[in-house]
């Protein structure tokens, strides 16, 4: 009889990374939520939260370089968080890292079946979900490379997409183009028409989690650790342009949002992105930007299941949970992790038609701030890792990656997610998420060490 395998394969190319780190990070936050965070913080206010959102990641990116080079591991952060913070906070984020793409799954499914209805209208949508969930499913069964291949391509569609729209908008803006609504030359007069902060400086730290949660992806790095070719470095490399790519790209579009759009008109009945190729009059305007944000959801479940699985696979892995969830096929994929996966995203999808008020809202809460939890987390390992590199009689010289300015760095990437999850408590309409959140993390902690109870009684009744 044939051994079970539970070994991944580094099938993962450089090219691969960079778009899936890429992959993660483009979605609907850039091309329908960015509308609706101009019009809560206005455009300086917005372009603010944003930069203040990529430097934070930025920083998080580096604590990670150093985390994945040294132990370069799928489902890599929770492995560090349990190593160098505990094993129950390796538990508790590893859980709270399968939820959030968990739940995303379920979302990104309706959505994309729901852009397909503008094209067919007389086809229902759980169709075209089913359809999708066959195609991401299929991608990711298949191999890692087939995976990586597929989020090449739909990262490529995404990113043409918004260099088109800010070259075309700059064009616009210095009057290069013409645009409806201006005789001249628009600039950037509508960045500050209304005031520096028209509705008030609070509101850049209001918008904050929904800024987190556009950036949210980019730490897959460390998620594709374990199956990446030469990881010392093509880590490093995709860390390296994380800040420069989210300047441009998020920065850049909010910019060139923010010039043509009035900020109260912005992100109120469509997407800014359709709003902007309307008035610079290219043709088929809405179609185009359809099939982009198609592009951008379908890449995002196709990253989240990919991520989903992986952290599944870890957690069995290291015998958090039973080990027969990290087996693999010939091809190097965790077959049982990924149905899992798959089913957690369907019965999140079920929650939002069946219990929207209830369940899902809590899941959609949890989710929304399970990923700065997982970034303080990161930082907090890699105070501790380097403590204890040195403690073992190890030079930092030695690191083939180092996190810069150590330890303010990471001391800052703590205290900057932190202030940006806590600061919430300003906004109403946000503030549940972190009422849902604490009890949440009681539960985990609780599971974890529950167990670990029940297991040491078993050892112990054997033992005598």
């Amino acid at each position: 009889m044939e051994k079970p395998h539970y070994e991944l394969k580094r099938r993962m190319e450089a090219r691969h990374l960079l778009m899936i780190s890429l992959g993660g990070v483009i979605g609907t936050g850039l091309f329908l939520s960015s509308g609706y965070t101009i019009n809560q913080a206005g455009p300086i206010g917005t372009i603010l939260a944003y930069t203040l959102g990529a430097i934070i990641v930025y920083l998080v990116m580096l604590c990670l370089g150093e985390l994945s080079v040294a132990m370069p591991q799928t489902g890599s952060f929770h492995v560090y968080a349990d190593k160098y913070i505990g094993p129950g906070t390796g538990f508790t984020v590893a859980i709270l890292y399968w939820l959030t793409w968990t739940v995303a799954l379920g979302s990104e499914f309706t959505a994309a079946g729901l852009i397909m209805k503008t094209w067919f209208p007389d086809t229902a949508t759980w169709i075209w979900s089913l359809l999708f969930m066959v195609i991401i499913f299929t991608s990711n069964a298949l191999s890692v490379k087939v995976f990586g291949e597929t989020e090449f391509l739909f990262s490529s569609i995404k990113v043409i997409a918004i260099v088109l729209f800010i070259m075309l908008g700059l064009l616009a803006i210095f009057g290069i183009l013409p645009i409806k609504g201006y005789s001249h030359a628009p600039l950037f007069h509508n960045l500050v028409k209304d005031g520096v902060f028209p509705t008030g400086f609070k509101s850049v730290f209001t918008t904050m989690l929904t800024v987190n949660f556009a950036f949210s992806g980019t730490e897959l790095i460390g998620v594709t650790a374990g199956e990446t070719k030469d990881p010392e470095k093509n880590i490093p490399k995709a860390i390296h342009t994380t800040l420069l790519r989210l300047a441009i790209f998020f920065i850049g579009s909010i910019v060139v949002m923010a010039s043509l759009i009035p900020w109260q008109q912005a992100g109120v009945d469509q997407s800014p992105f359709v709003l902007v190729f309307n008035k610079i009059g290219l043709p088929f305007a809405g179609d185009l930007m359809n099939f982009v944000v198609l592009t951008a959801i379908l890449s995002a479940a196709n990253s989240g299941l990919y991520a989903s699985t992986r952290m599944l696979w870890s957690l069995a892995n290291e015998g958090m949970i039973p080990q027969k969830y990290a087996k693999t096929n010939s091809r190097g994929v965790p077959m049982i992790a990924l149905i899992l996966s798959m089913l957690g995203g369907i019965l999140a999808l079920l929650s939002s038609v069946v219990a929207a008020s209830t369940i899902y809202l809590v899941l959609v809460s949890i989710s929304g701030l399970a990923v700065v939890i997982v970034w303080m987390a990161i930082a907090y390992a890699q105070i501790n890792f380097r403590k204890q590199w040195l403690k073992d009689g190890h030079t930092t010289a030695e690191l083939k990656f180092k996190t810069p300015w150590y330890p303010i760095l990471p001391w800052s990437a703590l205290i900057l997610s932190f202030l940006s999850c806590v600061l919430i408590v300003f906004d109403p309409t946000q503030r549940m998420a972190l009422f849902y959140m604490i009890p949440f993390l009681i539960i985990c902690y609780g599971v974890y060490y529950g167990k670990q109870k029940i297991h040491q009684k078993k050892q112990a009744s054997r033992s005598k």
